[in-house]
């Protein structure tokens, strides 16, 4: 295979499914309008059905719809056969996949479907074909040719599908009016949910780790404070624990270079009377980017006047916020 044009072939699979997806947008219309207005009216869960590359495309389609906030799940035909026809119920809709759209082992569940008065939504490469025509609504992926060469391994018509899959999932998301908070919610684990969810007063230091000293202190004696609670900086308070002013690792080093006198100054005659403060109800991501933008490592968080909290970069890169 020695001189094979690789780059050539992967660019007439890339231009064949693009063509494959431009020729879809023909296909959204009024049933597929109508296959989101059932789905979107459905009281129970959206049931996903497919075999072979169908079936792996549906899996994803499933994962999609109920992130988006659509319940949803896979169920295989052939194990829907043998049993896992129990978990669809009366209120859901099944949405089967078939590129021929005559899958026998999806057939051989329609009847039990129908008799249920489950409602179904096919999507398939034929409108004429026994799935599309036992359909309440039918969605059409017909493509001119799959990328194969041979014509044999699903490619565009998978492709098709799975963007059929998306605009579904999509629009549905539109018209319940799903937001980024509501995303976050089914992704509580990952770095996105993590932006999402977190908030200054989950991530903040508190307490007895918060790193405060009055304005009475030494220089000496606050850097003392630093040290202990490792943020990099400490609060200046009030006797009411009202801000007052921060000092950081970069004031010290200024303070060295001026050679001032660290065991007799104090603290509040060379601390930032402006630090840059935040409410505990801001979102840790907001906080970052406050940061980023400020070009400085750590925020004061502060209720009023009062102070609560502190954080630096590192409590955010811990949390997984960065």
């Amino acid at each position: 295979m020695a001189g094979f044009d690789f780059i050539g072939a992967g660019k007439r699979v890339v231009t064949t499914e693009l063509e494959a997806v431009r020729l879809l947008e023909q296909y959204v219309d009024d049933s597929f309008a109508l296959a989101c207005q059932l789905i979107l009216d459905c009281q129970g869960k959206v049931v996903v059905m497919g075999m072979g590359k169908s079936g792996h495309i549906g899996n994803k389609i499933a994962a999609t719809l109920a992130s988006t906030g659509t319940p949803a799940f896979f169920v295989h035909p052939g194990e829907a056969s043998h049993g896992d026809l129990g978990m669809i119920e009366p209120g859901d809709v099944v949405l089967a996949i078939s590129n021929s759209g005559e899958a026998s082992e999806i057939l051989t569940l329609l009847p039990v479907v129908k008799r249920r008065g489950i409602q179904l939504v096919s999507i398939t490469g034929n409108p004429s074909s026994t799935m599309a025509q036992l359909a309440k609504a039918h969605l059409c992926i017909k493509v001119g040719k799959e990328a194969c060469p041979i014509g044999l391994a699903p490619t565009s018509s998978t492709t098709a599908t799975l963007v059929m899959g998306d605009a579904i999932a999509v629009a549905l998301m539109q018209a319940r009016g799903f937001t980024a908070d509501d995303f976050a919610l089914s992704h509580p684990g990952g770095a996105l949910g993590r932006k999402l969810l977190l908030h200054i007063s989950d991530v903040m230091h508190s307490g007895d780790d918060l790193p405060m000293v009055k304005q009475q202190a030494t220089v000496t004696e606050a850097l003392v404070e630093m040290t202990q609670k490792c943020l990099g900086m400490t609060a200046i308070v009030d006797n009411q624990q009202n801000l007052m002013g921060i000092f950081t690792d970069g004031d010290l080093r200024r303070l060295i270079e001026r050679k001032v006198d660290l065991h007799t100054t104090a603290i509040g005659d060379v601390m930032g009377s402006s630090p840059t403060t935040v409410s505990a109800e801001m979102l840790a991501a907001e906080g970052l980017k406050l940061m980023e933008d400020k070009k400085i490592n750590g925020l004061l968080v502060i209720d009023g006047k009062k102070l609560i909290g502190a954080l630096n970069l590192y409590g955010l890169v811990k949390a997984g916020v960065v």
